[in-house]
């Protein structure tokens, strides 16, 4: 996991700092919204040539491990 945790970056020169994928303009959140959305990682990939499974599972990782940290607040239904 620490592997695809490196590829994982937070620049401040970058979308104001939410951690993005190598340092591109690729941000984690929007990742994880197409997931979410019902696209796979190859729809993804399709989209985003210049990405490769690796980082997609980056994302995956980066937001289990943000999981130990933080309560999430979930709106009652």
């Amino acid at each position: 996991m620490e592997n695809l945790l490196s590829r994982i970056t937070l620049n401040s020169e970058i979308n104001h700092g939410k951690p993005c994928i190598r340092n591109t303009r690729y941000m984690v959140e929007a990742m994880l919204e197409y997931l979410a959305g019902g696209d796979t990682v190859d729809d993804i990939l399709l989209e985003f040539p210049d990405l490769d499974r690796d980082d997609i599972l980056a994302c995956i990782a980066y937001a289990t491990a943000s999981m130990k940290f933080k309560d999430i607040e979930v709106p009652a239904a």
